[in-house]
């Protein structure tokens, strides 16, 4: 099957490199929201120091990993 060419002779990403880009912009964005809920849902409950600290980067990890992983379904279905 023949590579796509575009107009200025680059060829386009394969599905794989699709779903790559998909996850990290997906975990990108999962990042940042993780930071600003986790960051409110930890000082709610009185979270200080390093709880706060490790409270705020368990829920960005997994928002960012949740978020990515729909992102790269939905950029594998696409290709």
């Amino acid at each position: 099957m023949p590579v796509a060419v575009g107009p200025y002779g680059q060829s386009q990403p394969s599905c794989f490199d699709r779903v790559k880009m998909g996850f990290m912009m997906g975990f990108a964005v999962g990042m940042a929201a993780g930071a600003m809920f986790g960051t409110f849902s930890c000082l709610r409950i009185g979270m200080r120091g390093r709880e706060l600290m490790g409270g705020v980067g368990k829920t960005m990890l997994q928002s960012g990993g949740t978020f990515g992983t729909f992102m790269s379904i939905g950029m594998g279905i696409r290709c």
